[in-house]
This record gives C-alpha cells, sequence and structure tokens, in this order.
C-alpha cells in the first residue's frame, strides 16, 4: 500500500483514441445488441438525476452475468478505459456521469432474484433488482426489504451510494442491512464478500468497504440482503408544530411511549407543504390551517397492538399541552395514509418547479438539529439572502435535506454555480462545529467531491486515496467520483 503521504493527486485514465475504438469494436463483436454506441442511450446514461453537466461514454453494454461483467472490466484494465457501473440513474451528486467517457455497464439486465430464506429473513439478489420489485416478489411471504430513498432505485445502486430514506429511523440504511456482496474488482475479478451469518469476525469487512463506495472501487453485482417482518399494525399521523426544537422534542417524547416502534419521523416547513400544494395535482394540506412547521410522524409493530394508537394519542396529547404540538390528525384509511405519504414524495418534485436549486443532504447529531438549523439559515442568509431555504427530511435519523431555491429573478449558470459554492462553504462550517456529515445518503459523486476535501481530516483522506490506489492502480473505476483532485 501506497504512504499515507502520497501526493494528492489521483489522474484519471486518458487512453488512446484508438485503443478505445478498438476497445469498443471488440465489445460490440462480443455483446451485440447488448452493446450500443447510439447518440440517444449514451446520452441516456451520461448523467442521473441531479447533474446538469452530462458526461458520455463511449459504449453502453448490458451483461446479464457476473462472467460478463468480469470480462468487461478485464478489456477495459488491459485498455486503460475508464468504465462506470449505471443502475437506472436515479442519484443526485452525478454519480453516473462518464466524466472521462469510456464503458458504461448497466446492470439493469442483472435483475433476478436468486434466494429467499424466510426463515432466516435474509434473501440473495443481482445488481440490477429494483427495489419496489424486491417488494413484490416478497408478496405472500410476509417479509419485506425496508430501505426506501424515493426513488424507486436499484439494489446495487443503493448499496454502491449508502442509500437510506424515511425508514432508516427504525430499520437503519443500506450499510445495516448488507449481509455480503458480490463485487467485481478493477481488474476483472470476481470476490464474494460476508454471506448469510449475522454475525462474523473474520478479517476485513470488505462488505463495508464496497457499501458506499460508488462504484470507485468494484461494480456491485450482487447482494445479500436482510428482511423483516411486515407491519401489522400501522398508526400514521400528521402533526403541526413550532418549529424544528418542538419536533426533536416530540421524537423524545414519542421513543419514551413507543420504544422502538418509532418508523418514520419526517419534518417539513409550511413553505415545503405550500408549494407542495401549489404544484402536485391531487395534494392538499391534511389539516387546512397554515402552521410554522409539520411532521409526518409513523409508528408500526410486527403483531398487532391495539394499543399502539391510544399510545401516539396521549403523547399528541400530552405534547399539545406543553405547546410542541399545534395540530394533529390521523390516517383513518389506507387511503388516507397513503394521502399524506403523497404530500411527503412529492416534496422534490414540487422544489422542482420552483427553479433551479442548490442541494445538501446533511446529517448532524438529533439533539442538534435546531441549533444547526438556526446557525446554518443564519449564514445563508449572509451569503444570499435572496434565497429560499427549504429544510426538510429525516429528522428520526439526524438526516436533513437542505435545499435552496434559486433567488428571485434567476441567475445565469457561472453565477448559480458560485453562489452554489459560496452556500456550501456556509453550510460546510456549520457542520463542522456540530460533527456532521456533508451527506447522510445521497453521496459524494462528482458534485461535493471539494467538500469533502474540507470535511476529512487529510490522514483520512490520505487513507482512502491508499486504498483506492490499491484496489485500482489504473484509476478505471468510476474516475472523478468521490475523492477530490
Amino acid at each position: 500500500m501506497p504512504a499515507m503521504n502520497a501526493p494528492a493527486d489521483l489522474h484519471p485514465p486518458r487512453p488512446d483514441a484508438r485503443e478505445v475504438a478498438d476497445l469498443v469494436t471488440r465489445l460490440t463483436a462480443d455483446y451485440g445488441e447488448r452493446a450500443l454506441t447510439s447518440r440517444a442511450v449514451r446520452d441516456q446514461h451520461s448523467h442521473g438525476e441531479g447533474l446538469a453537466d452530462a458526461g458520455l461514454p463511449d459504449v453502453v453494454v448490458f451483461p446479464h452475468n457476473d462472467d460478463e461483467v468480469a470480462a468487461i472490466v478485464r478489456l477495459c484494465h488491459a485498455a486503460r478505459v475508464p468504465v462506470i457501473a449505471f443502475g437506472v440513474g436515479t442519484s443526485l451528486e452525478g454519480h453516473v456521469a462518464a466524466l472521462y467517457g469510456g464503458v458504461s455497464v448497466d446492470l439493469s439486465q442483472m435483475n433476478r432474484v436468486l434466494e429467499v430464506n424466510a426463515e432466516d429473513l435474509d434473501c440473495r439478489v443481482q445488481a440490477g433488482v429494483l427495489r419496489e420489485q424486491l417488494n413484490a416478489e416478497l408478496k405472500g411471504t410476509g417479509l419485506f426489504f425496508p430501505i426506501d430513498p424515493g426513488a424507486n432505485a436499484t439494489i446495487g445502486g443503493m448499496a454502491a451510494t449508502r442509500a437510506s430514506g424515511t425508514n432508516a429511523v427504525r430499520y437503519g440504511t443500506m450499510r445495516e442491512n448488507v449481509l455480503g456482496l458480490t463485487v467485481v474488482t478493477a481488474d476483472g475479478r470476481i470476490i464474494r464478500t460476508g454471506g448469510r451469518a449475522r454475525k462474523s469476525s473474520a478479517g476485513y469487512d470488505l462488505t463495508r468497504l464496497f457499501v458506499g463506495a460508488e462504484g470507485t472501487l468494484g461494480i456491485i453485482t450482487a447482494a445479500s440482503l436482510k428482511l423483516f417482518p411486515q407491519p401489522r399494525t400501522i398508526e400514521t399521523a400528521f402533526v403541526a408544530v413550532p418549529g424544528m426544537q418542538a419536533a426533536v422534542d416530540l421524537l423524545a417524547r414519542l421513543r419514551e411511549a413507543t420504544g422502538d416502534c418509532v418508523t418514520t419521523f419526517e419534518y417539513l416547513p409550511r413553505i415545503a407543504v405550500e408549494f407542495t400544494v401549489r404544484h402536485i395535482p391531487g395534494v392538499s394540506d391534511p389539516l387546512g390551517t397554515p402552521h410554522p412547521a409539520y411532521v409526518l410522524c409513523e409508528v408500526s409493530t410486527a403483531r398487532h397492538d391495539p394499543h399502539l394508537r391510544s399510545l401516539l394519542e396521549d403523547t399528541l396529547a400530552a405534547a399539545m399541552k406543553r405547546g410542541d404540538v399545534l395540530e394533529a390528525t390521523f390516517a383513518e384509511s389506507i387511503a388516507q395514509r397513503e394521502a399524506l405519504w403523497r404530500l411527503r414524495e412529492s416534496v422534490p418534485e414540487a422544489q422542482r418547479h420552483e427553479g433551479a436549486s442548490i442541494k445538501h443532504d446533511v446529517a448532524v447529531p438529533v439533539a442538534a438539529l435546531p441549533a444547526f438549523l438556526r446557525e446554518a439559515s443564519a449564514a445563508v442568509a449572509q451569503v444570499a439572502p435572496l434565497a429560499r431555504l427549504v429544510a426538510y427530511g429525516h429528522v428520526g435519523d439526524g438526516n436533513l435535506h437542505f435545499n435552496l431555491s434559486e433567488p428571485a429573478g434567476g441567475a445565469d449558470r457561472v453565477g448559480f454555480l458560485a453562489l452554489e459554492e459560496a452556500l456550501g462553504h456556509a453550510v460546510h462550517a456549520c457542520l463542522q462545529e456540530f460533527r456532521g456529515s456533508i451527506s447522510a445518503e445521497h453521496g459524494i459523486g462528482q458534485l461535493k467531491r471539494e467538500l469533502l476535501a474540507r470535511h476529512k481530516d487529510p490522514v483520512a483522506l490520505a487513507a482512502m486515496r491508499s486504498i483506492k490506489r490499491a484496489l485500482d492502480p489504473r484509476g478505471i473505476m468510476n474516475p472523478g467520483k468521490v475523492l477530490p483532485d
């Protein structure tokens, strides 16, 4: 392994144009209609949902199994050509852009559920299996996979970005729910990490190394996952609160009352509800009266529990006496519960209607959220007094989507990028104070690399670069992502 004080630069591969052309010719010969070079297909694979500046791959290949992925990577390794794994393109930080050209490996046709072990609460799936597809195939078993990042992402992509979502307050993130992986390394070898055992103390934890590596160390082709019993009792409430401090206090009281039954605890400021009602057809304010902020909370148990509703009602009533709750409504039917969830899940789509936005996916300790929100809001106001702040998200585990809409009147591209950088500095300074993270679930990708440089200790960054060099010495795996220049 290189020395910990090795140079900071990790030069991306710059293959000869003729080598790239020869590689494309070889791949189209080997994979036929599953190796495509049309502009439309390449453009589709040049960006995710959150990146406007695309990076076109030279060819897109659709493998069917681990051996085909390994063969593709071996060719790329020999030619020193970049290789980028692609799921369905729902990532937000520029993870899938082919910044230096190369081969986009689309895993969507590797979409089989390989095994379900209901008695042991686990399953094994190929990387291209979609989250909703997995849960559809689990119907009838009484089990489900709880990680829900909002998008119908692939399991491989969710593992690569260490995704989480609205259920993380109870079930954790992908990090806690992946038991093992099949990975194709940068030189085209296949390794299997972890296994089905829930406990292991055998050597380095390679599973956790690849979970969250964003395709920079290898390509995940299959995953073994934890499963959980479907909840039999679910109680859902939409609650008006005076602000973040009241929300955090309510969460603490709810945990005291119901133990580990708190499944969801989502915070929405008034502005988020207003523009969601304004832009999304069929969405309405469940309370009908404007309030400073709201919480969508859900408690559940795997068994029938007739007392869970009363525990939730009593907790909210006590909080109302203290002033932490202003008003509340309960979902009395499946349709009402779905309407509440539609409101919450439509917030990102609604914000896109509000114009260009700058997104910071931050996390701090739950108790620090009110102070962080105050200080970060003040810092942002100094940099961009006209920007509209929308801070919402998974307060149950300290994850806040700290988004800002473009100032009224708009800005040119250069001005908007300058504003984004300034806001990044402001938010980062607050995160340092509260020992938070610059990304809780979206990852680093291309867009947050420089923030990572300011956020991580230099020795930690050097260790990351050493790992990258050791596992990908030619720098072909998703170059230009995660590690800063």
